[in-house]
């Protein structure tokens, strides 16, 4: 009897311990695939946000307006190399991209390899490092445009998109991508930092 209870104990420790091996093995997988899936939608977001950068950048980039004043010869030109914060904007957006491309590969490792770690951590660090030089940039050239369609009349700066509609637009338009970028960039912050939890 005492021989037939050590067997049957034995035995129900041995699918206790199977049983709790499937339900680590199943929550190890469930883990797995929910990392998996993060990642995926880190690659999307990454590439929605080179697509809004260099959308903007172009848009910014290639903004320029002639007027004519009495002849011919005497013209008015605005582009955005005439004031340094859209130059800056131009050149964060463009800084921003060429990160975004080069980080795509990574995105795409952590696809097939869920359990990285270290990778997800540089992720995080640059992300917030890009976020902060494109924030900084659209902020600046946003309070720029506000001041080229309202002016300032204290300083006796003059709203100069009466007159130069078509520059005003194009700059105007370009913010709106940068500003996307912005959002998809603190969602990836916020995708690493969910995936590095699951850990």
């Amino acid at each position: 009897m005492e021989g037939k209870a050590a067997v049957t104990t034995s035995t129900e420790h041995g699918e206790a311990s199977k049983t709790s091996a499937r339900t680590v093995v199943i929550g190890s997988s469930r883990g797995g695939a929910a990392s998996r899936a993060l990642s995926v939608v880190d690659l999307i977001l990454r590439v929605v946000a080179v697509v809004a950068t260099v959308g903007s950048a172009i848009a910014m980039g290639t903004t320029n307006q002639t007027l004519p004043f009495f002849t011919q010869f005497l013209r008015f030109k605005a582009q955005y190399s005439d004031l340094p914060t859209l130059t800056l904007f131009v050149v964060a957006n463009s800084v921003l991209a060429a990160y975004l491309v080069l980080s795509i590969p990574l995105s795409i490792v952590h696809i097939i390899r869920s359990r990285a770690r270290y990778s997800r951590l540089v992720l995080i660090f640059l992300d917030s490092v890009t976020l902060a030089l494109v924030t900084a940039a659209a902020s600046a050239s946003a309070a720029i445009v506000y001041l080229a369609h309202k002016g300032n009349v204290r300083a006796n700066w003059f709203a100069i998109c009466q007159q130069f509609d078509s520059f005003c637009d194009r700059i105007s338009g370009s913010l709106i991508g940068s500003f996307a970028a912005m959002a998809v960039l603190l969602l990836l912050v916020l995708l690493s930092a969910a995936a590095l939890a699951r850990r």
